[in-house]
């Protein structure tokens, strides 16, 4: 019986525009170019805007399609495009058919996640808004101060990385200590200095 590995290819496809060369430096410029057509939905619709470092769109990819009052996302999902178009930030963006702008629970908590995530992948989460009413009203996550978390701090020496077991092989001609224990030991004296 011969045994196969299928190859396969991600590739970033172009629909039509829908977004302009307008720099979205705002809510508001977010909105004005999206947010008409998301309000036009009957349920609710997640997209992500993939921005360059200039703050122009590069473009725009509708991540899910949900209910009346839910779309269901995940961080996969959502960097996907982004990563694919080399962004360097981007914007999530979604309606609330029922006009009602207050952001769920799971509004704020892919909020949280994409911010945190954004930090270590290197494509920050800018805003998260919600349209609704007509496009008449937003809810910006930015506007109301709700994006500031406290950034994670990266170790710099590895010595000072604390791993429940050792991850990487020994290694005699670094000097690497011979097992667990003496690993643990070794890496508390160098902590100490």
């Amino acid at each position: 019986m011969e045994q196969k590995l299928s190859v396969v290819a991600i590739r970033l496809v172009e629909d039509r525009p829908l977004l302009s060369e307008e720099k979205i430096q705002s809510p508001q410029d977010a909105v004005r170019i999206l947010g008409e057509y998301l309000c036009q939905l009957d349920r609710e619709c997640l997209c992500v805007i993939n921005l360059r470092s200039d703050g122009k769109p590069v473009n725009c990819n509708f991540v899910s399609m949900g209910a009346v009052n839910e779309s269901m996302a995940h961080p996969r999902e959502l960097y996907q495009s982004c990563i694919l178009a080399n962004a360097t930030s981007m914007i999530l963006l979604h309606n609330h058919p029922s006009g009602n702008l207050s952001p769920s629970t799971e509004d704020t908590m892919i909020t949280d996640r994409m911010l945190k995530l954004g930090d270590l992948i290197g494509i920050p989460l800018v805003d998260h808004i919600i349209v609704g009413d007509k496009n008449k009203q937003y809810f910006s996550f930015r506007e109301k101060q709700l994006m500031d978390y406290e950034k994670p701090r990266y170790e710099k020496d590895y010595y000072n990385l604390d791993f429940k077991e050792t991850l990487v092989a020994e290694d005699h001609e670094l000097g690497v200590a011979k097992d667990e224990k003496a690993c643990e030991e070794s890496g508390r004296r160098r902590r100490s200095r």
